[in-house]
């Protein structure tokens, strides 16, 4: 039988007042959070790209050292937690004199484990052009980067578009454990809001509204995209 002490506990949760007051005041700070919340997954996701394609392309093209380096790392960082790897950007490297702002260090992070996954999905698309294609392009002298360019990436980019626009999804996601080392991000915006009006409901469903509303409108953006540059018939 439950005590009587936690009769009037239980009570005041039901009766739990809910005050959207101070979050809505603070949209300000919210709003600034979600754009660095944007802006750190954008500029990720399109340098994280470069470094997946180089990556890609010294794993299927390049020489025997390259892709060895290439595959340890793909290794470390899919093996490892991308908390642990922010912590290593932000409190190890000082320890050898290399001293970043968090923003820097989170941008680093989010860059280097994005550029790991999205090589291998990169180099999935790339395995996937019909080897009758790169021998055409050789037939026409092409040299190794033009056929790399023209015949391999643009219709490996569209049967690997899914899976790279769900992956920013999820780097935008993850972009939440930036807040650990004070990144002013949304999570890391919440948080403060949090210590400062003790209101941890509130403060979270409209963060997670936020959260949210972001993936839906990125999914509809890279739909979009995709009806307009890359919905053409396939000729193989």
């Amino acid at each position: 039988m439950p005590s009587e002490t936690n009769a009037p506990q239980a009570l005041a949760s039901v009766n739990y007042q809910f005050q959207f007051d101070a979050v809505f005041a603070a949209w300000p700070l919210l709003l600034k959070g979600t754009w660095i919340t944007i802006q750190l997954s954008l500029t990720a996701t399109l340098i994280g790209l470069a470094v997946a394609v180089l990556c890609a392309w010294g794993k299927t093209s390049g020489p025997a050292w390259l892709r060895f380096i290439v595959n340890a790392y793909i290794e470390v960082i899919r093996n490892t937690p991308f908390l642990v790897q922010l912590f290593f950007f932000f409190f190890a490297l000082p320890a050898i004199g290399l001293r970043w702002s968090p923003y820097t260090a989170a941008l680093t992070a989010m860059v280097v484990n994005l550029g790991a996954y999205a090589t291998e999905i990169i180099r999935a698309g790339i395995e996937s052009i019909p080897k009758g294609q790169i021998e055409a392009g050789r037939a026409l002298n092409l040299k190794g980067h033009e056929i790399f360019r023209f015949v391999i990436i643009k219709p490996a980019l569209k049967a690997i578009y899914p899976a790279l626009t769900s992956q920013f999804i999820l780097l935008m996601l993850s972009s939440a454990v930036v807040s650990v080392i004070s990144a002013d991000d949304l999570t890391s915006v919440a948080a403060n809001l949090q210590s400062q009006t003790f209101r941890s409901f509130e403060i979270y469903i409209v963060v997670a509204g936020i959260y949210l509303a972001l993936a839906l409108a990125f999914s509809g953006l890279f739909k979009l995209i995709y009806q307009r540059l890359l919905n053409y018939p396939d000729r193989r």
